[in-house]
């Protein structure tokens, strides 16, 4: 075995990437994050397509009706987890991510060039469904292979920090698509925004798809993989072993995700959407607070992937549940119609989740072993999300447009409170071995 192999013993000293690793984590990250731009434009240009595609006259009910295909995209996560989960399971990280990233970016295009409601009436957002459907099975498969490909892809001692980039690409994913919004809100006209604006931030998203599709092609995939191969320990149905073998683990990545899901598409996805909702304040304000917090967030992921290879999994991630706990209420109540009244409330938000976006594709790799690994992360995370994540966007707007978004920190707190005692409860994996 190599001196820089993951699967060696966590314990020992830290190494350093070698070029092979470096090269990996590259192509993986920036693969993955220009897949994640298609699918952040669909909730921060939410209130557009609400006008674009569905009936006009009542644009509360044509939000929640967008907002709900946005959580219908998340019903098809497990489904993909569980189907593209298994096929890098079988056949590899690298085909995995290949196929992943080809569903996502074709379905952005196939929104870009959609017609609206005016124009060919129901048909309109049913070919919307379609696509949101599509991206959420290409999302559910990928979380599972390019958080397997980053981990596999690990130093010994650097796991955390490998999988942190996965993340890191997540939220480069809804940067790029935050500035995208941000530009073309203060750049345009709102007929022009309305007409064809948003269409041409999807474009581009999808023609970054296929600069993601050429990247995954040209990768390797992992020693992790080609030795499950090696030694015939590759199952033919991934699902039933992690269910059969892996039950604990299995709930355990349900029990991580709770909190994080949750959190992360409240703060990081749809918070400029819901302020200008309950503060008035303009989108583009809010979304230039998201863009300077989401740099930030960005720069500091790597840093807090260090933290936990040195400290440990369940500090970092305990200290993210309890933050969130204590401060839920003080941060939703101190929102306002102006720039600094939003922008802290986002910075802090955003620090506090570093403590599980760091360790959140680490933790779940930790939980299985290589063959059933891209599955045992997909699938329970991708289910997790759908319940508690998708439906994130709806519940808030849901809560403020009955009267009650007063009470969405108690929503907040409680799962919070749930991962916490996950957190606390689970066995630290940061010295695993790794197979």
């Amino acid at each position: 075995m190599s001196p820089g192999s993951p699967a060696a013993g966590g314990a020992s000293e830290p190494q350093k990437l070698n070029a092979k690793q470096r090269k990996a984590i590259v192509a993986g990250t920036i693969g993955n994050t220009v897949e994640w731009v298609d699918w952040a434009l669909y909730s921060i240009f939410a209130k557009i397509i609400a006008d674009e595609f569905f009936p006009k006259g009542n644009g509360a009910v044509a939000l929640l009706s967008t907002l709900a295909v946005f959580a219908v995209g998340f019903v098809m996560r497990p489904v993909g987890a569980a189907v593209l989960g298994a096929y890098a399971d079988r056949h590899g990280r690298k085909k995995g991510m290949t196929l992943t990233v080809a569903l996502m970016a074709g379905a952005g295009f196939a929104i870009a060039v959609t017609p609206g409601y005016e124009h060919i009436g129901v048909l309109s957002p049913l070919l919307l469904l379609v696509a949101r459907l599509v991206q959420g099975f290409s999302a559910g498969g990928e979380f599972g292979s390019s958080s397997a490909f980053l981990v596999e892809s690990a130093a010994r001692g650097r796991r955390a920090f490998a999988g942190s980039w996965q993340q890191v690409s997540v939220a480069g994913g809804v940067l790029i698509a935050s500035l995208l919004g941000t530009l073309t809100t203060s750049a345009l006209s709102d007929e022009a925004l309305h007409s064809w604006g948003w269409r041409v931030a999807f474009v581009f998203g999808g023609l970054l798809g296929l600069v993601g599709l050429w990247l995954r092609v040209s990768v390797e995939d992992t020693e992790s993989f080609a030795r499950s191969q090696d030694s015939g320990r590759t199952r033919t149905n991934p699902v039933k072993a992690m269910f059969v073998e892996h039950p604990a683990a299995t709930l355990r990545v349900v029990g991580i995700t709770i909190a994080g899901t949750l959190t992360y598409y409240i703060w990081v996805n749809y918070l400029p959407t819901y302020a200008n909702l309950t503060t008035g304040i303009p989108l583009k304000t809010a979304l230039l607070s998201q863009t300077l917090c989401l740099v930030v967030f960005v720069i500091a992921l790597p840093f807090a992937g260090l933290l936990s290879d040195r400290i440990g999994r369940r500090p970092t991630m305990a200290a993210f549940a309890g933050g969130f706990v204590v401060l839920a209420w003080p941060l939703l109540h101190l929102l306002g119609d102006s720039f600094w009244s939003l922008f802290p409330v986002q910075l802090v938000g955003m620090l506090l989740i570093l403590g599980y976006s760091s360790n959140c594709a680490v933790i779940m790799a930790e939980q299985f072993p290589a063959e059933v690994r891209a599955t045992g992360i997909a699938l329970p995370y991708a289910l997790a999300v759908a319940v508690f994540g998708g439906t994130a966007p709806y519940v808030t707007t849901w809560m403020h447009e009955s009267g009650h978004s007063g009470l969405l920190w108690i929503y907040v707190s409680a799962a919070s409170l749930i991962s916490l005692v996950v957190y606390l409860t689970m066995p630290e994996t940061k010295d695993k071995d790794f197979t």
